[in-house]
């Protein structure tokens, strides 16, 4: 299988070594304002992006400050997403891959018809596990193949990760909305209006007067 272009691109920069952070600019700011500008990856407490003339930052910082620099940058241009289901062997499998070459990810169950479907319609297809690095979308666990694609987006080949750094627990694909209990449901209820008096006479009434 070929490698989409994206991360084909990505590819070559590795094997040129680390050219494309140092094309990225930085402003600084020290405890003085002094304002400083360099190609080197700046510390996340005094960083700020620079900012192009439309308002943009030219290179954002990565919002998990608890990542190392380098790593921080490749799971933000490529996130990297599980899918998995219960008692499936090859999702424990791409799951002990990820964790083990310590990949920061976000993984999905899918365990419900909801679920089901809306894996169809992100990836034309429902076998289990599924991984997206970025915009590539891996069908079924082949330790070669996700191998390839993440030296390709530059996930390092072991982990960076700091000691004690945990992924997210395991959330489904399609969040379930609860219905509200019986009683809460009637609580929330309006009251209903008391029926209107009877027209026209009545024993307590002969005349059918109505005030």
């Amino acid at each position: 299988m070929k490698l989409d272009g994206r991360l084909g691109l990505i590819a070559l920069a590795c094997v040129a070594g680390t050219a494309a952070f140092a094309q990225q600019v930085y402003r600084q700011v020290d405890a003085n304002g002094k304002v400083t500008y360099s190609d080197q990856p700046p510390s996340a407490r005094t960083a700020q992006p620079v900012q192009g003339a439309g308002g943009g930052a030219v290179n954002s910082l990565p919002t998990d400050s608890a990542l190392p620099y380098e790593l921080r940058q490749v799971a933000q241009r490529y996130p990297v997403t599980l899918y998995t289901g219960n008692e499936c062997q090859p999702c424990d499998a791409g799951r002990s891959l990820l964790s083990t070459r310590g990949v920061p990810f976000t993984e999905k169950t899918v365990q419900t018809a909801q679920d089901g479907e809306a894996l169809q319609r992100q990836s034309g297809k429902t076998s289990l596990p599924q991984v997206s690095i970025g915009s590539q979308q891996l069908v079924g666990f082949q330790d070669s193949e996700w191998t390839r694609y993440l030296d390709a987006a530059g996930y390092p080949a072991s982990s960076r990760l700091p000691a004690g750094y945990k992924n997210a627990p395991a959330t489904p694909l399609v969040a379930q909305v609860k219905a509200a209990p019986p009683a809460a449901a009637a609580a929330a209820a309006p009251p209903s209006a008391p029926p209107p008096p009877p027209s026209g006479p009545t024993a307590d009434n002969p005349a059918g007067i109505r005030f």
